[in-house]
């Protein structure tokens, strides 16, 4: 007797961490869960990251807004959805600086409309997957890492509407009983992300020849973690997780980013390509660290994949695709 598909809704499915999420449940032998995925196909949003699954009676997918209430309660209605899993968003903070209005709209509107959802059709689990920079930033010269219970400072308009996100995230569970779950994670890395991103765009210029620009000083320190860990993170925060709580998710794995950049030329091998320091970002934060105490303690997770292998696998992928 074969096992009962279990359906859960995943929202930007084609982008880098969402697809990459897919790809973990999906690729599982003898899998008993079914995704729908709804992207908008924005810039970020890469049909070609999930095109192997099209034909899978596992997987369908909706090219739609999550600000769309309606057209999400009757998706999840058609496919008897189980739970949603948010990891729809604007992200790149550099676009937020230029204009901070697609962030509201996605970020913050389009969580309250699927929020809405799972309040009216009474499901089983919402996982919200945020970012550690809704903490702010740190000092360069301090120990201190980001706990759950740390202040909500953001600093920038990505960050501002990541942490609106969660307070209605919050406010939804207190107020209506909304059985959800907020996770918040340090910097991902791996394949099928955005080149406009760090990592990629890096490895981008390097193959190139071009020279690699690093904001300011390029002292600027971000806590490194594969895309394939966080994605188990959040499997684990869906079926294990506490109502109510938030789970940082890190790998103690802090670089520079002059130290970074140094090192993906080194896996490349390739010092034609010069690093080349820009004017800083506005409102560059300095320092993120993640304390995952909670999440190795109450999940029963860790982060499994070792920076050196996963970095070298990255710049492979890229070179490759």
């Amino acid at each position: 007797m074969s096992k009962q598909k279990r359906t859960i809704l995943v929202t930007g499915g084609s982008g880098f961490i969402g697809s990459n999420f897919i790809h973990m449940i999906l690729d599982k032998p003898n899998s008993n869960i079914r995704i729908v995925n709804v992207d908008a196909l924005t810039y970020a949003g890469n049909p070609k990251n999930v095109e192997k699954f099209e034909g899978n009676e596992n997987y369908i997918f909706y090219h739609a807004e999550i600000q769309n209430t309606r057209l999400i309660n009757d998706i999840c209605k058609m496919h008897d959805v189980e739970g949603i899993i948010n990891f729809a968003a604007e992200s790149h903070v550099d676009r937020s600086i230029l204009d901070g209005k697609p962030f509201i709209d996605t970020n913050i509107v389009g969580t309250v409309s699927l929020l809405t959802v799972a309040k009216d059709l009474e499901l089983k689990k919402f996982v919200q997957v945020s970012t550690d920079e809704v903490y702010g930033s740190l000092k360069l010269d301090s120990v201190e890492r980001f706990t759950e219970d740390s202040q909500i400072l953001p600093n920038s308009p990505y960050s501002a509407a990541k942490a609106g996100a969660d307070g209605f995230v919050r406010s939804y569970y207190h107020t209506y009983g909304v059985p959800a779950v907020i996770t918040r994670c340090s910097n991902n890395y791996g394949p099928r992300q955005h080149t406009e991103k760090l990592i990629p765009m890096m490895i981008k210029k390097a193959v190139k020849g071009e020279s690699l620009p690093i904001y300011g000083d390029g002292l600027n320190v971000r806590d490194w973690i594969h895309v394939d860990d966080h994605c188990r993170a959040v499997w684990l925060a869906y079926e294990k997780g506490k109502n109510g709580e938030v789970y940082n998710i890190g790998s103690d794995n802090e670089w520079a980013n002059i130290e970074l950049a140094k090192k993906i030329l080194s896996i490349m091998d390739n010092w034609s390509s010069k690093i080349e320091y820009v004017a800083d970002r506005l409102g560059h934060d300095r320092r993120y660290a993640i304390d995952s105490k909670k999440a190795h303690d109450e999940l029963g997770w860790k982060p499994l994949i070792n920076f050196e292998d996963g970095l070298i696998s990255t710049v492979y992928w890229y070179i490759s695709n």
